[in-house]
This record gives structure tokens, sequence and C-alpha cells, in this order.
């Protein structure tokens, strides 16, 4: 390998390094929430950490299967549509990704601890279509920013928004009094 395709590697590593801890730390606070406000409706005095824990790793595992569902261009299909269009559909179609990889993982999960399909099939929103509903109504809710700011950056151009979130603008002449 010559060094600029070394060099290009290490910068789409970076990249995709980049990608997963925002996608990550999106997701972890989510599910943390999630976690929280569960704990907070059974009534628990003592909030365990444990379940915080299994946010953390939901959200590392969702955010790579968000990596790999953006590599494959999941939801691309409306990207020449004004920026609502793309930024609900990538919303709804990840909570779907979301919930699939979810019960696939439980079901595997159960199947290898030995018991039965039936057994390990997770029971979101207890269950029913409607509490299934919900839960992807609450996810895609909840994906809506990530989303709507991901769209709006990438119409900006790249690192625009992330500059204006996040790095420090000089102070106007009219605030210096």
């Amino acid at each position: 390998m010559n060094h600029e395709t070394l060099h290009r590697l290490k910068e789409r590593g970076i990249d995709e390094m980049r990608r997963f801890l925002i996608m990550f730390i999106y997701l972890w606070v989510v599910f943390g929430l999630f976690v929280l406000n569960e704990s907070l409706i059974l009534g628990q005095r003592s909030i365990s950490f444990a379940p915080q824990g299994f946010a953390i790793v939901n959200a590392a595992i969702m955010a790579k299967v968000m990596l790999i569902g953006e590599d494959l261009r999941l939801g691309r299909q409306f990207d020449h549509l004004p920026l609502i269009y793309p930024t609900a559909h990538k919303a709804g179609l990840f909570a779907i990704v979301f919930m699939l990889f979810h019960a696939f993982e439980r079901i595997l999960v159960g199947t290898l601890g030995g018991h039965s399909l039936a057994e390990s099939m997770p029971h979101m929103g207890g269950g029913t279509w409607p509490g299934r509903f919900m839960v992807w109504a609450i996810m895609t809710v909840s994906l809506l920013p990530f989303f709507a700011l991901r769209e709006i950056g990438q119409f900006m151009g790249e690192g625009r928004l992330w500059r204006l979130m996040f790095v420090a603008r000089p102070k106007s002449p009219a605030s210096r009094d």
C-alpha cells in the first residue's frame, strides 16, 4: 500500500469512529432516559445502575447497526425531497430496524440459552400491536432530532453545522457594552 492509500484509510477510520461516537452518545442518552423513566414509573426507590449499563451496551450495538444501515444506504430514496421527508422516513425506518434487531437479538440469546422460540420472543409494548406501535412511535420521535440535525448538516456542507453548534462565536459589537 502506498502512503496515499494509508492516509485515506486512516481518514475513513477516523470519520467512522466520529460517526459512531455521535450515534452512540445520542442513543445512550435516549436509552438511558427510557431506563430512568421505567424505573420512575415502576416506583423503584433505589435506582440500579445495571439497567444503565444495558443502555450503554444497547447504544453501542444500535449505533453499529445504524452505521451499517447508513453504509447500505438504507432510507436514502427520499433524499431529493424537502428535508422533512428524508428526516421522518429515516427516523421511522431506523425505529423499525432497531425493533427488529432487538427482537432478533432476544430470540438468539434465548434460543442459545435453551429456551424455545416462543419463550425467547420479546414482548415489546406488552406484546400487543397497539403497544408495539407505541414503541415504534416513541422511538421514531426520539430519532427525529438526530436525523434532522444530520440532514441539515449534510445540506449545509461538511462540518458547518458542527461549527455553528459547538464553536464559540465572536462577540458582536452591540453586545460588548
